[in-house]
């Protein structure tokens, strides 16, 4: 397998990633390359998904082309001239792609050769989990006809906000677990659905972070992800909460899913815990988007998410500090849980009796299932950061 560092990509990861970027060259080598590849194939999805200037039909005719060359089933050069011509026009701040986006996909020919020569395991793998979100993100499209206020749509239940946590962020969550339980030794002993099932709901945690901390702009985009039997619960229609007024009103229904987050996050514990403490490099990828994912609920149980001018988003300097600490803890147990409960208790978010270190133990579990780029309303490992 072409490993992405030999391929032109290493300056893109960092621009395109910004924590996952850490939390990535953390992975032992022998998943490493992989987990960056889906990456990277990912967010090339989700550039075509999001960039607003290209008109929404020829988003997903071409979405549908990158998930058919994801299969193996399209010529990449062709679709990568495609997707520059398409992506060409417009700034980012007017819903253009970046530079870094389109540098990764004049890249994408590589990162599908790359896909072809990597072994079986790896391939199916990668292959499964891009065709679930690339799933997500046409159902994204398709339910969201808008792309501003006026034309502002909201999902129906919370079964549907888990079901589309699922599709962007949650089935990340099993593909790490899968691709970690078949590739590291020490995970042996690791029951692998159980596993899986921790890692989906640690994806939903992260996604569910991402959907509480980005309300203000996702509904200035014409998509609000609360959903709307929640907000009608409290007397609230989607666009009464594009006045920042409303958040006294709504602040019932963020109070329930910040606790429903943190439920998730506990699980998203327990599915660090239940690896070895040999597998520190392991841990601490996931450790690291976890522990930041409370920090961010954190400034929006504090502040007003329906404020657009709300800053919202932990300081890069965070990143490193909160690494530090939880590579000063990765090896014990308890260390690790002492931890996540400081970060809870100076969050001031909701607590329950702490996570226990049995591998498993996911307390608080609700029904429901459980990568992406910064501000893109179609993602989330999951493990991360719009």
């Amino acid at each position: 397998m072409t490993p992405p560092h030999a391929l032109p990509l290493r300056p893109i990861l960092a621009k395109v990633s910004r924590s996952f970027y850490v939390s990535l060259w953390l992975l032992p080598p022998e998943t490493r390359h992989t987990v960056a590849l889906a990456y990277l194939l990912a967010r090339a999805a989700d550039t075509v998904a999001d960039t607003r200037v290209v008109p929404r039909g020829e988003r997903l005719r071409l979405l549908e082309e990158v998930a058919a060359a994801v299969r193996g089933e399209r010529d990449p050069a062709p679709l990568a001239r495609d997707l520059a011509r398409a992506v060409a026009a417009g700034a980012p701040g007017e819903g253009g792609a970046t530079e870094a986006e389109r540098a990764l996909l004049a890249e994408l020919p590589g990162c599908l050769g790359a896909l072809e020569a990597a072994p079986p395991l790896e391939r199916a793998l990668v292959r499964k989990v891009l065709a679930t979100i690339t799933r997500g993100m046409w159902l994204d499209l398709t339910r969201f006809a808008g792309e501003d206020p006026a034309g502002l749509a909201a999902l129906e239940t919370r079964d549907d906000l888990f079901d589309y946590c699922y599709h962007v962020a949650g089935c990340v969550g099993e593909f790490w677990s899968e691709l970690h339980a078949a590739r590291l030794p020490a995970l042996r002993r690791v029951d692998p659905a159980a596993w899986s099932a921790l890692g989906r709901r640690f994806g939903r945690a992260l996604q569910l972070t991402n959907v509480l901390r980005d309300v203000a702009r996702d509904l200035r985009h014409g998509r609000c992800y609360l959903p709307a039997a929640d907000l009608a619960a409290v007397g609230l229609a989607p666009r009464d909460l594009l006045d920042p007024g409303a958040w006294p009103r709504l602040r019932p229904v963020y109070r329930d899913l910040l606790a429903q987050a943190v439920d998730d996050a506990r699980a998203g514990l327990a599915h660090c815990l239940a690896a070895p403490a040999r597998t520190m490099r392991l841990r601490l990828a996931g450790l690291l988007p976890l522990l930041l994912a409370l920090e961010t609920l954190g400034l929006v149980a504090r502040g007003n998410p329906l404020d657009p001018a709300a800053r919202l988003k932990v300081p890069r300097r965070a990143v490193w500090g909160t690494l530090l600490r939880t590579r000063l803890a990765a090896r014990e147990d308890r260390e690790l849980v002492a931890l996540f409960e400081r970060v809870l208790r100076r969050t001031g978010l909701p607590r329950r009796p702490p996570v226990g270190s049995a591998p498993g133990s996911a307390p608080g579990s609700r029904a429901g299932s459980s990568w992406m780029r910064p501000g893109s309303p179609t993602t989330g490992p999951a493990l991360q950061e719009r």
